[in-house]
């Protein structure tokens, strides 16, 4: 059941735009004990999405509150928040979209996420790449084509996640989360000027991370880097922080980075 525009229904409008050309954002959060974690950060995300992508949405007290509701009660599971241009007209047009529209859901915890932040994962090579585009990177728009291919081919190996290279062959992201790694004190992860989405959760870490005294430092790195790494971590924000055993022939044992990041990460209600 979708919580859609205030109501509980499961059919959207198939001239919805978010159907028709995959117009608009969204943000996945993580239900704690009856509460949305980072509740602030994501409607912020939200905000910048739309304010970015000329989506009209003004509605945030409503959506809040029930993002709020929704959670209320839940000990765990996942709340997803889509916000769209709504319907109006046809072609790429979006003059006669004055209503956008709002859809929320709840889904179940992911069981296995305990298990990887008990063994850690294992990383392959993605062989799709990310197209570079500035104006829409850092967002979490609805366009997840290329999520999806990733997947699919994930989904063929053994490994847990993929390690995702954007056209020009620089790091970016994995499948459904960020990556950062450590080299000594110093702490490095990829620069999404020009691809990859800009997590909640790596927005946490890196704030926790230069707080702490360490040297944080955007890059734009090819595969070369992560291989001497001392330490690899990936995060999102329902995991939220797991460490990396094992990319390739490259295997990794230090946990400190996880070890600091994964106590506060876990302290976001």
């Amino acid at each position: 059941m979708f919580l859609i525009n205030g109501l509980e229904q499961d059919t959207l409008p198939a001239s919805d735009r978010a159907t028709q050309f995959g117009d608009g954002c969204f943000t996945t959060a993580r239900i704690l004990e009856g509460d949305v974690c980072l509740l602030d950060a994501h409607l912020r995300r939200l905000q910048d999405a739309c304010q970015t992508l000329l989506i009209p949405f003004t509605q945030w007290e409503i959506l809040e509150h029930e993002m709020r509701q929704l959670a209320s009660g839940k000990t765990s599971g996942v709340l997803k928040v889509i916000i769209s241009r709504g319907s109006g007209g046809r072609g790429y047009s979006g003059a006669a979209c004055q209503h956008p529209t709002r859809i929320l859901s709840v889904s179940a915890y992911p069981a296995h996420y305990a298990r990887w932040r008990e063994e850690g994962v294992t990383l392959t090579l993605s062989p799709v790449r990310l197209g570079r585009n500035p104006m829409l990177a850092g967002l979490k728009h609805l366009n997840r084509l290329e999520q999806v291919l990733i997947r699919t081919h994930l989904e063929q190996t053994d490994a847990d996640e993929a390690l995702v290279l954007d056209s020009e062959g620089f790091i970016t992201e994995c499948c459904a989360a960020n990556l950062l790694w450590r080299k000594g004190r110093e702490v490095f992860t990829p620069s999404l000027e020009q691809a990859g989405v800009n997590g909640i959760m790596r927005q946490f870490c890196l704030q926790q991370l230069a707080h702490a005294g360490f040297r944080v430092v955007e890059v734009n790195a090819k595969e070369e880097a992560l291989l001497s790494a001392d330490e690899v971590v990936i995060c999102n924000a329902l995991m939220p922080v797991i460490a990396v055993r094992a990319y390739d022939q490259q295997r990794w044992s230090s946990r400190e980075l996880f070890q600091f990041l994964a106590p506060i990460c876990e302290q976001t209600r």
